[in-house]
């Protein structure tokens, strides 16, 4: 295919990686095992696809852009395409009883929330994520409390599971150069022992806490889903900023308002 015919697209937040070392450097942190179940995610011209299918047996793609599943397609018979957008693909039709999935990819990075909330969605048939991000985002992917990249991602990141930020990317080794610096992270999925109510109910109560920030947790809470809920004998001083409460915390609150909304 022509590549003229085929330049990135910004509506598909699409920046192309061209540098191998680069692409070396992202396949040794995911590590991928001949059996393993992987998807990735926006393939584009194949150059991460490439190193993967020297390492795995089956390989399944999601990528949205029509102009490039020909040339995937020359790539390898033993390459899955899934011509679709991945917010709007069925991962659990790539369950395996014996292997969870394993994701990784060049995602966009205009979508990069609404992909990891997927994956969260989605997080007990998902083993781990690699993922190249925007720098800045992945600070806030794992933020530490104190720090203002601590925030609504990081909390329910570390509620399900453990991010590593493994290395910066310069802005110069994409095709065209984007605004910013990129890097990768890697999402290690875990098992929580909460039922799956309080879990949703966590990443709610978040988010209504962060709603007014550097407010008062009472005045976030009284603006959010929860204006009407009495939280008076929760155990939580509201008098405190969300950003002063750890996941613990939160945790409490989401059981106490389990345990409380009928009442």
């Amino acid at each position: 295919m022509d590549r003229k015919n085929n330049k990135p697209l910004k509506k598909f937040g699409q920046n192309y990686l061209n540098d191998k070392n680069i692409l070396n450097k992202i396949i040794n942190e995911f590590n991928p095992q001949p059996n393993d179940n992987i998807i990735e995610i926006g393939p584009g011209r194949g150059g991460l696809t490439k190193l993967l299918l020297e390492k795995n047996n089956y390989l399944i793609v999601v990528e949205i852009d029509t102009r490039v599943i020909d040339k995937l397609h020359s790539l390898s018979p033993k390459l899955k395409i899934i011509n679709n957008d991945f917010l709007k693909t069925d991962l659990n039709s790539f369950c395996n009883e014996k292997r969870k999935i394993r994701i990784i990819g060049n995602i966009p990075y205009n979508i990069t929330s609404p992909i990891i909330f997927k994956l969260i969605d989605k997080h007990e048939i998902i083993s781990d994520a690699v993922f190249m991000v925007q720098q800045e985002v992945a600070k806030r992917m794992t933020g530490v409390k104190g720090t203002k990249d601590y925030g609504i991602f990081s909390i329910i990141l570390k509620y399900f599971c453990d991010v590593s930020f493994c290395f910066k990317v310069s802005r110069n080794v994409f095709q065209p150069k984007p605004n910013v610096d990129s890097a990768v992270v890697h999402l290690r999925f875990k098992t929580n022992k909460e039922d799956e109510i309080v879990q949703r109910t966590l990443i709610k109560v978040v988010k209504a806490s962060f709603g007014n920030r550097r407010k008062m947790l009472k005045n976030s809470l009284s603006n959010s889903i929860f204006k009407n809920f009495d939280f008076s004998n929760c155990g939580i001083n509201l008098s405190q900023r969300a950003e002063d409460l750890d996941i613990k915390d939160f945790i409490r609150l989401s059981k106490f308002i389990l345990k409380n909304q009928n009442a």
